[in-house]
């Protein structure tokens, strides 16, 4: 058998370019030579079921092996094995694969068997941190063992071995610039990143563990210990099994599996299990949401067979549901030769749209049964559902179904709910339902009363995307518009037919104008002097809805460019018909200014916009007055 070759490759210069650019992190060799073992390993269980292989399968298990003094590191399968030709086809012929023309022959019967393929370019990778492998291999057929050895160069030799066992050995000269692969912490971080759930155990090293004291052992007596297998993955994680055959327990151990160092439980999950039109498993769990859009993403794992690919989803997961978390598990997610780069496709696509409604029907499950309960973990959710209904027109039209519009009272409406309770009261004179809102429930408490005096229903809307939301609504649904309490008199922001009339007459309407611009001297801030009940505060600040819409969903990208950046501006409203305005009108110059001052500070206080020098002088010239 001992014989020397060249490797046929297109060009000749191959391994420096997978030492460069095959994949863009050399940890990956790991995962590679890992899923070919365990690929390995699937075909002979598989050929084993079907009556193609007649072995003893015995202990199936991956050994990875360190030798430090040799400087090697070792990937021991006992799997189908290869036979000289074989070797000769699937590692010296490098644009063949194994594991595809294994799933031809076989395809009536593998479908179930959990290949995950690619024994060609993938075992190459071997050459980006080793100087030398080898191959010892036997192949479960009755023929002789094989040792092939390859420097890195397209040269290889091929001999003969004395292995009497069935499986594959490939081991890894580690070459000097990457002994970082000849720590055991290293690559138990590798093979917990890349293989914490492949579906053949995994042995490295071993462990001691603790058994039980026998009986009539004393109580200083130290507890016996043995030194037992170190399984460093688990093969039957929960999103492999059926969702019947899991109670809730079982999803929040898996859950803490995923993320150990995650000490709040999800607030529930989502099983995905499709075997058509393409294949996916998988377990989303809705975690406790923060008001932060960015540092809730990365979060859900993408499996392909059991073998970690990524954890960026972008493209697969719809981007509103990337702040999840869990596992989706596919082989039919297109991947590059790394694993790690996704190409949009119509599989993706659908793929996509299978979660979407998934999550979708999931949550209208959730609320139909436990109403109340899904009330309660709304301010924990409502960041997805909201971010789902701008960004995916499916979800959206779902979405009045479930998603819920809380009041500052804390009570819940649906869509559909809320246009009904409403009715006919929020109806301005043109027929259009203005829908209030505050943002911060103690921050807007005077407006927020003076809505509820009206009989007006009053939202809280506070999340960071909710103006985009308001956008999304106001063209989508027929005649509504939403409206901050604080943006206006509330006899403006819903406008009936009836006009108040005022006290004053226009020329003493524009003189109380001027005294008051003249007094505030600021230019963020729009004097209005407007006939109201007098019942109603004498100055109010308000701060226009659009303005301020605009300048949050820019603040939160959308909405037009540069508005972020501008100032904050506000308008003064003075209310002609109040008595405290007849008393300033009628005051001489030196009072009038004085009362002005005063007056307004408190609106500004009442909105904490009263802040440093101003607020000193405020609370001084106060205490000169009660004085």
């Amino acid at each position: 058998m001992s014989q020397k070759g060249t490797i046929n490759v297109a060009v000749e210069n191959i391994f420096p370019l997978i030492k460069k650019f095959l994949y863009s992190d050399h940890e990956i060799f790991l995962r590679e030579l890992v899923s070919n073992a365990t690929d390995a390993t699937l075909k002979l269980k598989h050929l084993a079921r079907i009556g193609e292989a007649n072995v003893e399968l015995g202990d199936q298990q991956i050994e990875i092996k360190i030798d430090k003094e040799a400087k090697t590191l070792s990937i021991i399968d006992r799997g189908i094995g290869m036979t000289e030709d074989e070797v000769q086809k699937y590692i010296n012929e490098v644009a063949f694969s194994g594991a595809e023309e294994f799933l031809e022959k076989y395809k009536d019967t593998a479908q179930d068997s959990g290949i995950i393929g690619h024994f060609g370019l993938g075992f190459y990778s071997a050459f980006m941190v080793a100087d030398k492998v080898e191959i010892i291999t036997k192949s479960f057929k009755d023929e002789p063992a094989v040792h092939w050895t390859c420097d890195g160069s397209p040269q290889y030799t091929l001999e003969q071995a004395d292995k009497t066992e069935f499986g594959t050995e490939i081991v890894l000269h580690i070459s000097e610039d990457e002994t970082e692969f000849l720590e055991d912490h290293r690559i138990t971080e590798l093979l917990n990143k890349y293989n914490k759930f492949m579906p053949v155990p995994i042995k490295f090293g071993t462990r001691t563990e603790t058994l039980p004291k026998p009986e009539d052992a004393k109580e200083e007596d130290p507890a016996p210990t043995q030194e037992v297998d170190n399984i460093i993955n688990n093969p039957d994680p929960a999103w492999t099994k059926q969702p019947a055959d899991l109670e809730d327990q079982d999803y929040k151990n898996f859950y803490r599996e995923l993320y150990p160092m995650q000490f709040e439980e999800p607030l529930f999950h989502i099983h995905l299990n499709v075997d058509y039109p393409f294949n996916l498993t998988g377990i989303l769990f809705f975690p406790k949401m923060t008001g932060d859009l960015n540092i809730q993403k990365d979060r859900i794992q993408l499996y392909q067979n059991q073998v970690f690919v990524t954890d960026n989803v972008e493209g697969i997961v719809p981007e509103f549901l990337t702040m999840l978390r869990g596992v989706i598990d596919s082989p039919d997610i297109p991947l590059n030769v790394s694993r790690s780069y996704l190409q949009a496709d119509g599989a993706v696509k659908k793929i996509s749209s299978y979660i979407t409604r998934k999550v979708a029907d999931k949550l209208k499950s959730l609320f139909n049964n436990d109403r109340e309960g899904f009330e309660k973990k709304w301010n924990d959710i409502k960041l997805v559902i909201e971010y789902g209904m701008l960004s995916e027109e499916k979800f959206f039209e779902k979405a009045d179904a479930f998603a819920l519009y809380p009041t500052v009272n804390d009570t819940f409406f649906t869509w559909n709910e809320l246009i009904e309770k409403v009715g006919e009261l929020q109806k301005d004179k043109d027929g259009k339902t203005v829908l209030l809102y505050a943002s911060n429930k103690e921050e807007q408490d005077s407006y927020i009363t003076a809505a509820h005096e009206k009989g007006y229903e009053v939202l809280l809307l506070d999340s960071p995307i909710v103006s985009h939301l308001m956008q999304k609504l106001e063209t989508s649904k027929e005649n509504i518009s939403f409206a901050r309490v604080d943006a206006d008199h509330i006899d403006n922001l819903i406008k009936k037919e009836e006009n108040t009339v005022s006290k004053l007459n226009e020329e003493e309407q524009e003189q109380l104008k001027t005294a008051v611009s003249d007094v505030i001297a600021s230019t963020n801030y729009n004097v209005q002097v407007e006939a109201m009940s007098s019942d109603a505060a004498p100055f109010m600040i308000t701060q226009p809805e659009f303005m301020r819409r605009m300048k949050e969903m820019q603040a939160t990208g959308g909405g037009m460019m540069g508005m972020g950046n501008m100032p904050d501006m506000y308008n003064l409203v003075v209310n002609s018909n109040h008595e405290l305005i007849s008393k300033i009108v009628a005051a001489p110059d030196g009072k009038k200014q004085e009362l002005i001052k005063q007056s307004v500070d408190l609106a500004k206080l009442s909105q904490g916009l009263l802040k440093g020098k101003d607020l000193t002088d405020f609370i001084k010239r106060s205490y000169d007055l009660v004085n």
